[in-house]
């Protein structure tokens, strides 16, 4: 399939999905304060003050900045590795379930068509719990309406879901339909599922310092404010814009940071969990379908 690239001038003006909304206030408030120091120098007063570059080195400053929004990007990666092994990890389980459990009563099948949903519902009740949203309906049509009920009530719906699936499979292990290599087998992969919730959760626990926060954003506050009486005496009128276009860099470098740093939500730069657990329900749809080639009595 060939992606078409979006147009480079199409995407450098797009708004949605930008940072614009969240800074453009403080962008204007500087370019304003910008303004108001050239009308003072045209005034004669003593504003102009080019030593106040050196109270707060810009490379300092940029390296803040750096590692500010280096760690977040690490957050967002860590956050798609975890959710993209996830998505592997339920295709390989729903995968071996269909083909290896075997079906020694005409309801067998129906119970592993149970299971494989059960792990559908697991992706989408890790994306709820990710969001503290409550359960919904898109977890209420595929489990059981007694389980759906107990679930409503629980603290950590995807383990609790990950419990009945590892408890299916040792039923299908103590009435034969796995061996004991299998059932390890597919008890690990389980165990991988739940490693991935957990490391979503101290993503989603674990914010910046907020030291570290705090004292960004008072460097950025007094750099912005210092530039003009740094600028002032070669820029003249152009003071504001510049400060402005300045301000722009800096804050929206901050903001991405921030926006960026719990992907979980439904902002546009935040990973797209309703996409993948769609299609991790019709991954599985698709793998229901198949009927293996040889079964097992």
């Amino acid at each position: 399939m060939v992606i078409e690239k979006p147009q480079w001038f199409k995407t450098a003006f797009q708004i949605k999905g930008s940072v614009i909304t969240a800074i453009y206030q403080r962008v204007i408030l500087t370019g304003a304060f910008g303004v108001l120091v050239s009308i003072l120098y045209y005034s004669k007063v003593p504003v102009s003050q080019p030593i106040l570059a050196s109270v707060i080195p810009s490379i300092v400053l940029g390296l803040l900045l750096v590692f500010r929004t280096n760690t977040a990007y690490e957050r967002f990666w860590e956050g798609r590795k975890c959710w993209g092994s996830m998505a592997n990890t339920i295709r390989n389980l729903a995968r071996q379930i269909w083909v290896c459990v075997d079906e020694k009563r005409p309801e067998d099948k129906d119970n592993k068509i149970d299971a494989l949903n059960l792990l559908a519902a697991f992706g989408i009740a890790t994306k709820l719990h990710l969001r503290s949203e409550p359960i919904n309906s898109d977890l209420e049509a595929l489990i059981p309406e007694s389980k759906y009920i107990k679930l409503k009530i629980m603290n950590n719906p995807p383990l609790e879901i990950a419990f009945w699936i590892s408890d299916y499979l040792q039923q299908q292990y103590h009435r034969n339909c796995l061996n004991s290599y299998q059932v390890a087998s597919l008890q690990e992969l389980l165990n991988i599922l739940v490693d991935n919730l957990g490391a979503c959760e101290r993503i989603l626990k674990t914010p910046m310092p907020l030291a570290y926060a705090i004292h960004l954003k008072q460097l950025l506050f007094l750099y912005c404010f210092l530039l003009p009486f740094q600028i002032v005496e070669n820029l003249g009128w152009w003071t504001g814009l510049i400060s402005a276009l300045v301000s722009f860099t800096l804050f929206g470098i901050e903001a991405i940071g921030l926006e960026i740093e719990n992907p979980f939500g439904y902002d546009e730069n935040d990973l797209p969990l309703d996409t993948i657990c769609k299609t991790m329900k019709r991954n599985i749809d698709d793998i229901i379908s198949l009927t293996p080639s040889v079964q097992k009595s």
